[in-house]
């Protein structure tokens, strides 16, 4: 598997090379948006947000153009508004520095998983899943609120699926993290709240995705 680290700090850049081929991936490093965008592709893309010749999320917009793609934001920026920014744009996850190796390991190997259970699954025509406004067009992965497409994420799309399907029933955080994310990291309950704020901002408020404080969320279609 081929892994583009599009990092400008040369301690960072050199760490994280380090770690993936050690871990048997094939892994280039550029340090610019340009060379990025003109690399090879890859499966899976690390980012740093924070280049020095350009806005890293709209890098990140025009890397998400390859839909064969995973993009993993690795960066400095911890806020929830610069998460859910990441997200919007299109990150499949979102790690901030410092982190340990055997996280950044596990995200990519889910990432992987997912991609490949995508393209192994056979051509099916499966009919539309409805939810209130929403219909989720489960074929071509795609999302309207009305008649409104919604932008949403590759992992976005897995969560209110998950959500709908189970509609009005509360899914556990637990599940979630299970069936979405394929595994349950301790960093990862913060990533499936970023998504959640992600994900009704991008729906609206109806139908709405309630907390169920100390369970998990339910998406109300009333």
């Amino acid at each position: 598997m081929r892994i583009l680290v599009v990092e400008d700090d040369d301690r960072v850049a050199r760490g994280l090379v380090t770690a993936l081929r050690a871990a048997s991936f094939d892994v280039q490093r550029v340090a610019t948006a340009e060379r990025a965008l003109s690399a090879p592709p890859a499966d899976v893309v690390l980012l740093d947000l924070g280049l020095p010749d350009a806005d890293g999320i709209d890098l990140l917009r025009r890397l998400r153009e390859r839909p064969q793609t995973a993009i993993i934001a690795v960066t400095a920026r911890s806020e929830e508004r610069d998460r859910v920014r990441g997200l919007r744009a299109g990150a499949d996850d979102y790690v901030v520095k410092p982190f340990g190796v055997a996280e950044l390991l596990a995200r990519i190997d889910a990432v992987l998983r997912r991609t490949r259970t995508a393209r192994a699954e056979p051509e099916r025509e499966d009919p539309p899943l409805r939810a209130g406004r929403l219909t989720l067009d489960l074929n071509a992965r795609e999302a309207r609120a009305g008649d409104e497409p919604l932008p949403l994420t590759r992992k976005e799309f897995d969560l209110l699926r998950l959500l709908a399907e189970r509609s009005p029933r509360v899914v556990a955080r637990d599940q979630i993290l299970d069936q979405v994310w394929g595994a349950a990291w301790e960093a990862s309950s913060r990533t499936l709240d970023t998504h959640i704020a992600s994900l009704r901002a991008k729906v609206g408020p109806t139908p709405r995705i309630r907390t169920v404080r100390g369970v998990g969320y339910v998406l109300d279609e009333d």
